[in-house]
């Protein structure tokens, strides 16, 4: 499974990239704005300092929500970089700009995705990724996991290269048991990531190894 990091902050991209198993970003504008980004030049050359720092794609999403606004957006934000993925609403509109910048060779991110209706429509379309809101369906007592499973089951029984981006991730635990249903990614905030890290037992045996290497050392 891919891991992507969902935020702006560039430290804690550098971080996960530097932890060695970084495979991506996403952003969004409300990630922009907490980072203080605004204004479309400022936005622009964030995500080039973001590409900068990571390898792999990084998911730069349009603010139109008609489909030649987005159409114009989206050209824009693919020629800033080879990296960038065009992060499209899912909305009709969206729909048919996820067509259009398949058929161009542009790789798209359709994100607001919380049913596998939209999930399927998307892969029809031809989008590179498909992003359930699994959190957000937490929310308001849907099962998310479930929604990922179902998608796993659509596109393995019809060869859809589409891959399944597990949004909204709140903490390790969705990351486990994204992977064990089949995510293609996860993308979720650092915490998420460096979570997977801990146990107890790692950290009393590593005290018990450290404190028999003292003693022998006397």
């Amino acid at each position: 499974m891919k891991f992507f990091i969902d935020t702006a902050n560039l430290a804690q991209i550098k971080e996960a990239q530097d932890l060695g198993v970084l495979d991506g970003v996403t952003t969004n504008p409300s990630l922009m704005a907490k980072e203080g980004i605004t204004g479309a030049e400022n936005v622009k050359n964030h995500y080039l300092k973001i590409c900068e720092i990571v390898d792999g794609d990084v998911s730069a999403e349009v603010i139109a929500t008609d489909l030649e606004g987005m159409k114009k957006e989206g050209d824009a934000l693919a020629a800033l970089h080879p990296q960038i993925v065009v992060k499209i609403p899912m909305i009709k509109d969206g729909v048919k700009a996820l067509k259009y910048f398949s058929d161009k060779g542009i790789k798209t991110n359709c994100t607001l995705v919380f049913s596998a209706g939209q999930a399927l429509l998307a892969a029809k379309a031809g989008a590179s990724y498909v992003s359930p809101f699994i959190g957000r369906l937490d929310d308001i007592s849907t099962d998310g996991l479930a929604l990922i499973e179902q998608i796993r089951i659509i596109y393995d029984n019809y060869g859809f290269a589409t891959e399944i981006l597990a949004a909204s991730v709140r903490h390790t635990m969705h990351v486990i048991e994204c992977a064990e249903i089949g995510a293609d990614v996860m993308t979720g905030p650092l915490s998420s990531i460096e979570g997977l890290l801990k146990h107890p037992l790692t950290d009393s045996g590593l005290a018990t190894f450290l404190a028999d290497h003292a003693k022998a050392a006397q």
